[in-house]
């Protein structure tokens, strides 16, 4: 009973990659600077797992023999937005990023899309979420106009209160926008980014929604559900794939409510990967530029290994890692172009491993499809062979 269960902690990086200055991105490194900012920072658990050994990550407890295996990923693809970053995990690298839009959408396009939904459109510029609700919420409230909004990443968002747009026609609006942003406008999202509240006090609610492309070649979800092996996704997981290689998906209100679903799928009996995306570290915290708030959801999340390890079956390998970077110490709100954290834990595994800085995302891939004996065309290298006991 073979089975991977794999966390992404979205956003945390941990440090510039050599190209992040093309990027914009110099400087950034989400983990050690939300260290530095909030005066030190103490995650036990993930330093007993490793984090604190990984090369180059400053601010962190360096465990004298770290009970996980360990190491840092490089992003080969091109971007660095959620989409991308989730692809290369399952063993997609794209050679061209996404397209992006700092100076809002083209005209023609804003203008299919009015046609399309029977309803003409307000914003269509850059912005944060929250910023943009502030901006134009009261406007919405008052025409019954869509907002649109996008930011430096491949995204096309589009924000409504409830009361205005129902949820579900939301839903639909995206689903229309999905549809129209094809070829060399196929950005990597739409996202629905519903709201509630009087005008001066606008909230974004849980129900977010991502209609993102569906990937370009199989991924090792694919390779999995063609073996009959179950894909079970929490979080946003199932919406950046298209739904395609899921079994099962479940959407969750926040990261403590993905680690409950997490652990919910852990305690069934089945063979293959469970999937997880917490969103709360980048979309709560990061792109708000929130150390403070970020540094607290690390905390909460680190308490709660203990229960996933706790919860791991014989055969199980738990990896954690992330997408991104989303440093909320820079000026910038958006996501930056960061190594990620690799870590490695399972009861028939090897502890006290440097897995080292690794090529690509993709590694992940390669090692999920030769553990679950997958056919797959898959790019990296597996690090099976290093975290595996011997004999």
């Amino acid at each position: 009973m073979r089975r991977i269960v794999l966390v992404v902690m979205d956003s945390v990086g941990m440090g510039e990659l050599p190209d992040a200055t093309f990027y914009g991105d110099t400087g950034s490194n989400t983990l050690g600077n939300i260290s530095a900012a909030v005066g030190g920072l103490r995650l036990p658990n993930l330093e007993k797992l490793g984090l604190g050994n990984i090369d180059n990550l400053k601010g962190y407890v360096k465990c004298d023999s770290p009970k996980g295996c360990f190491g840092r990923m490089t992003e080969q693809s091109k971007g660095k937005d959620t989409t991308t970053g989730h692809w290369e995990i399952a063993g997609v690298i794209l050679d061209k990023a996404f397209p992006v839009y700092p100076s809002g959408f083209p005209k023609e396009i804003i203008h299919e899309f009015e046609n399309r939904i029977g309803l003409k459109t307000i914003g269509n510029i850059t912005a944060s979420g929250t910023q943009i609700i502030d901006m134009l919420g009261k406007k919405h409230v008052e025409t019954g106009f869509p907002i649109v909004y996008t930011s430096a990443d491949s995204v096309f968002q589009i924000a409504a209160h409830e009361g205005v747009i129902p949820v579900e026609r939301l839903y639909e609006i995206c689903n229309i926008a999905r549809n129209l942003l094809t070829g060399q406008h196929a950005v990597g999202r739409v996202i629905a980014r519903p709201f509630t509240g009087e005008i001066g006090s606008f909230k974004r609610t849980d129900k977010r929604r991502d209609f993102s492309l569906k990937p370009l070649r199989k991924t090792v979800l694919d390779y999995a559900y063609e073996k009959g092996l179950l894909v079970k996704a929490v979080g946003k997981i199932e919406d950046i794939y298209g739904g395609q290689g899921i079994t099962h998906a479940v959407h969750t209100h926040d990261n403590m409510d993905g680690v409950n679903r997490t652990l919910q799928y852990m305690s069934e009996d089945f063979e293959g990967i469970i999937f997880t995306n917490l969103v709360d570290f980048d979309m709560v915290y990061g792109h708000r530029n929130d150390a403070e708030g970020y540094a607290k959801a690390l905390v909460e999340f680190d308490g709660r290994i203990p229960e996933i390890l706790g919860q791991l079956k014989e055969e199980d390998i738990l990896i954690i890692t992330a997408d991104h970077g989303c440093d909320p110490t820079t000026p910038s709100t958006d996501h930056s172009r960061e190594y990620v954290p690799l870590l490695v834990y399972g009861n028939g595994a090897r502890s006290n491993v440097n897995l080292g800085t690794r090529n690509t995302f993709s590694d992940i891939a390669a090692t999920i499809s030769e553990y679950l004996e997958l056919k797959a065309d898959i790019p990296g290298i597996s690090f099976l062979p290093d975290i595996l006991r011997r004999g």
